[in-house]
């Protein structure tokens, strides 16, 4: 009997050395912040990331997400996470592009031709060496997930040409290509956090927005836009990124499946968006919103196109235009 104690008790010891060194450890806790409410697809995929982040290191991380502004707006949260006070933040390139110009690339307008091209680029070398320059700000880039292909919105009249967007008062990123190219169409661009957006169509401070047609339907924009045009002038991504000392903090182990899951996340957000689209613009439809799926955007493009990438040429030089480019092909 003895024995058979002394036995037992060397075989929980030998099964406690044994397990995973994450296992034993309390949970390292990420509180992850972004500017969108529950019902987007950039909060599902947030859900998913931290559902699946938690399972591959078997409860070792745990993230807690924050929606809807709660720990500030998209400005407020890039100097949350470079600063420590957030973990992670999920932001379009609009945001950190103060801090990495060349991220501006990414949102001139046209730049890119379907989401197959953008997923080629922002999966890929391109993608990643973007994420990486990051680093110099006290930011890990973890993934691109998106925010979409932007359209117009707006309640004064319908847009169904470039010359139907003079004198809108269009809030825009702070993106230089979205100014200029509204600038170019005869609009008055507003720059603002997307967190002022709704309350400044309710006032009529501004005619209009553009943004995808999923986070119109999100943010409800539907009861202060009347007017839709699917101009799909620009691209915006959603960064995903995390306080640079906080990940290296982490484990190799932890580090390697929160990009892994980040990436994956990306994927499962943009077929998200992609599959719902019909379905968005349907109930927008039931919301009142007029909808014109077919605008005349050479028109637009025409305008705004060539300008726009002059102007990140001149300030950056054409060599990461131009990858993105043949990364079409």
């Amino acid at each position: 009997m003895k024995k058979r104690r002394t036995f037992a008790l060397f075989a929980v010891s030998l099964g406690l050395l044994m397990a995973p060194a994450w296992s034993q450890a309390a949970p390292v806790k990420l509180r992850f912040s972004h500017s969108h409410n529950t019902s987007d697809s950039q909060h599902i995929a947030a859900v998913e990331f931290a559902k699946k982040v938690k399972e591959r290191t078997q409860g070792g991380v745990e993230i807690q997400i924050f929606p809807n502004n709660q720990l500030g707006n998209d400005v407020s949260m890039v100097s949350g996470v470079r600063g420590g006070t957030v973990d992670i933040g999920a932001t379009g390139t609009p945001f950190l592009s103060g801090i990495v110009p060349r991220l501006n690339a990414l949102d001139t307008p046209y730049i890119f031709e379907n989401p197959q091209h953008v997923a080629k680029v922002m999966d890929g070398a391109i993608g990643k060496s973007l994420l990486d320059e990051l680093g110099n700000f006290q930011i890990k880039g973890l993934a691109f997930w998106e925010v979409g292909f932007r359209s117009l919105a707006n309640s004064r009249r319908p847009v169904n040409k470039a010359e139907d967007i003079k004198g809108l008062k269009v809030r825009t990123t702070p993106n230089p290509a979205h100014i200029k190219a509204f600038q170019l169409l005869g609009a008055a661009p507003q720059p603002m956090p997307y967190a002022e957006v709704f309350s400044a169509l309710e006032t009529k401070a501004v005619d209009g927005h553009e943004n995808p047609p999923n986070v119109m339907l999100s943010s409800k924009m539907f009861e202060v836009q009347k007017y839709l045009s699917l101009t799909r002038h620009a691209y915006t991504a959603l960064v995903v990124f995390m306080n640079k000392k906080k990940f290296e903090s982490l484990k190799p182990e932890y580090q390697k499946i929160l990009l892994e899951e980040a990436a994956a996340a990306a994927i499962f957000q943009r077929n998200l968006n992609a599959k719902d689209e019909a379905a968005t613009l349907a109930e927008l439809r039931k919301q009142g919103m007029e909808i014109n799926e077919k605008p005349d955007v050479e028109s637009i493009k025409a305008i705004v196109k060539d300008e726009t990438r002059k102007l990140f040429i001149d300030k950056h030089g054409d060599e990461l235009i131009k990858a993105i480019d043949a990364a079409a092909r």
